[in-house]
């Protein structure tokens, strides 16, 4: 027998509100007995669960593993400002002029995550 991926666990400084940014950032729900204060936080959007876990320790280091997204309804730029207003911040922008790459962003603990294209983008260049 395999094993499934249940969640992906984050570990963070304050769970819910993590979680609530990541629930708006994946149009995606927290868990009903979730409330502001609690040591964890779970948001399931598209399938898949992130649950977001309080630790004492603080974030010192890049990730070693992150979140790649990919807009569905708009394009990476669109997107890209979408999550800036929602308190990110761009930490590497690797977008070239002919439209192809990607965009490095932190959510609003500083774990970091990349902005793809959208589908239709990368039809049109083929990259």
């Amino acid at each position: 027998m395999t094993s499934l991926v249940r969640h992906l666990t984050i570990d963070c400084a304050d769970a819910y509100r993590l979680a609530a940014f990541w629930a708006q950032v994946l149009d995606g729900t927290l868990a009903e007995d979730d409330e502001d204060g609690d040591p964890e936080a779970t948001v399931t959007a598209g399938g898949v669960s992130l649950l977001f876990i309080k630790v004492p320790d603080a974030k010192t280091v890049k990730n070693r593993v992150h979140l790649d997204l990919q807009p569905q309804d708009r394009s990476r730029d669109e997107e890209v400002e979408r999550l800036l207003s929602l308190g990110a911040t761009l930490v590497g922008d690797h977008r070239r002029p002919d439209g192809t790459g990607w965009a490095t962003m932190a959510d609003i603990e500083g774990n970091e995550f990349c902005v793809e294209r959208s589908a239709e983008e990368r039809a049109r260049t083929r990259n």
